[in-house]
């Protein structure tokens, strides 16, 4: 349900895109807007494509977000991976409890905190990792062509400072 109402709202975006082609944004505010819903168009295809092929689990957990953290930063507590994202605890509980069912994460003790155990990749969980990683480089090699690397990092850029505005914003709100 969630799905097919914000793909509604990210197809406005396109159809306003369709009427308004060929014309110049009418103001920045509608600019950032319409950005606003096509990354969330690009996002909820990432998704559904991720599902499809196991980077993320079929109730919308990031399996290869999970063990991409783990993979850099090392050992961290769930807590610590939830605070990275837009989510809550017991989400990336969940997520840890199935990696771990499937043998890809273990908890070991942390030396710093007696409750809040640690999550990591196990051997199985670092191969797999690096088979999803490889296969979303395969993967992102293939799109974009006609793009040159500068604008895909700028594209980087900009959508990495709204999304820190947004996540900012997002902070206010949860103490509401």
């Amino acid at each position: 349900m969630k799905l097919i109402a914000a793909n509604g709202l990210t197809e406005m975006a396109s159809a306003r895109h369709r009427k308004g082609a060929g014309r110049t944004a009418d103001s920045k505010r509608e600019a950032i807007a319409e950005l606003m819903l096509e990354v969330a168009q690009c996002f909820f295809r990432i998704r559904a494509v991720g599902q499809k092929t196991g980077f993320i689990t079929s109730w919308g957990g990031g399996a290869f977000g999970f063990m991409r953290s783990l993979a850099l930063f090392g050992p961290l507590t769930v807590p610590q991976i939830a605070q990275m994202r837009p989510t809550s605890r017991q989400r990336m509980q969940r997520l840890a409890d199935e990696l771990a069912a499937e043998g890809l994460v273990e908890f070991v003790n942390n030396p710093k905190h007696r409750r809040s155990r640690l999550a990591r990749l196990t051997p199985r969980g670092d191969a797999r990792y690096r088979e999803l990683d490889a296969r979303f480089l395969t993967t992102a090699s293939t799109m974009g062509v006609d793009v040159g690397e500068a604008d895909i990092r700028k594209t980087i850029e900009i959508v990495r400072q709204l999304s820190d505005e947004v996540k900012e914003r997002w902070r206010g709100c949860r103490s509401v």
